[in-house]
C-alpha cells in the first residue's frame, strides 16, 4: 500500500489518456514527503489502477449543463487513495494536496471544454475485515 483507484465516467476514454494519469499519479505519489523530508510512499508499494463506469448517472441528468450553454453530458472522475496508519495529519493533507494539483492540471483542458466533477479522497486505516475465497488455492495442497 499506497493504492490509488481512480473509477470515472467511460465517455472520457475518447478524450483523455488514463494511462499518462496513473503515471502522473504514481509519480506524484512518490515525491510525497513528511516533515523530516522523506519518501512517505514506498516506491514498491505505490499501485494506481483506473477503471471507466460504463453506465453513470451524474447530477441532474444534464439540464443545467446544457442551460449553462454546454452538451449536457457531465464527466466525473473519483479517485480515491487508501494509506496504512502512521502518518501525520500534515503529512495526509500534504499527499492530498499533491494529487489534487496534479489532477486539476491533468483534466483543465477536459473542463474548458466540458463539465466535469472532480472528487479525491483518502482513506487511512487498516482494513477492518479482509477475506478471500478461491477454489484455485486448494490445487496447489498436497
Amino acid at each position: 500500500m499506497p493504492h490509488l483507484v481512480i473509477l470515472y465516467t467511460g465517455q472520457l476514454d475518447a478524450e483523455v489518456n488514463m494511462t499518462t494519469l496513473c503515471r502522473q499519479m504514481a509519480d506524484a505519489m512518490l515525491t510525497v514527503q513528511d516533515e523530516e523530508g522523506k519518501q512517505v510512499f514506498p516506491t514498491g508499494g505505490t499501485r494506481v489502477l483506473a477503471y471507466p463506469a460504463p453506465h453513470y448517472a451524474v447530477a441532474d441528468g444534464g439540464a443545467a449543463g446544457r442551460e449553462a450553454g454546454g452538451t449536457g453530458d457531465y464527466a466525473f472522475v473519483y479517485l480515491n487513495l487508501r494509506m496504512g496508519r502512521g502518518r501525520t495529519e500534515a503529512t495526509q493533507q500534504r499527499a492530498g494536496q499533491t494529487l489534487l494539483e496534479v489532477a486539476k492540471a491533468f483534466f483543465a483542458p477536459v473542463m474548458a471544454q466540458r463539465h466535469i466533477g472532480i472528487t479525491l479522497q483518502i482513506d487511512v486505516g487498516p482494513e477492518v475485515f479482509d477475506a478471500k475465497h478461491s477454489n484455485i488455492h486448494p490445487l496447489f495442497r498436497k
